[in-house]
């Protein structure tokens, strides 16, 4: 890439406990399709959409949205980016290089338990449709 998609701060969101300096690589389980490991690592420019991301990942640890710098080249994430939604309005991000913890964030807005809810189902009718797909 040779053009700034976006300036950032950007964010990711896990239930991972991690801290300042730790670094969040690719090559884990999708959250969203497990027997697929992912080739990138995901993360947006916008808090409560991490924080979305921190409420559905897998794993029964608390919810946290970190403030991470890309440490490389990074591109728009195509999973959202003009296929479910015209341009980048979720300013979603994908990357191959390490993703740097510059601080946990902690004002972020969760999820009501019925939205969660309603999320998880979305999830559920995601996976149970064989054409459904995560460009990896």
């Amino acid at each position: 890439m040779t053009e700034t998609l976006d300036d950032g701060p950007f964010f990711h969101g896990t239930k991972a406990d991690l801290t300042v300096g730790d670094e969040l690589t690719a090559g884990f389980r999708s959250n969203y399709r497990p027997e697929i490991l992912m080739n990138h690592i995901y993360f947006t420019a916008l808090p409560d959409g991490a924080g979305l991301a921190a409420e559905l990942a897998a794993g029964d640890g608390e919810p946290r949205v970190y403030e991470v710098i890309p440490l490389g080249e990074f591109e728009n994430d195509p999973n959202v980016t003009d296929k479910k939604f015209p341009g980048n309005p979720t300013r979603s991000y994908r990357s191959r290089e390490p993703l740097r913890i510059v601080r946990e964030v902690t004002d972020w807005t969760r999820l009501s338990p019925e939205a969660l809810q309603t999320w998880r189902e979305r999830i559920s009718a995601i996976n149970a449709d064989p054409n459904a797909e995560i460009i990896n």
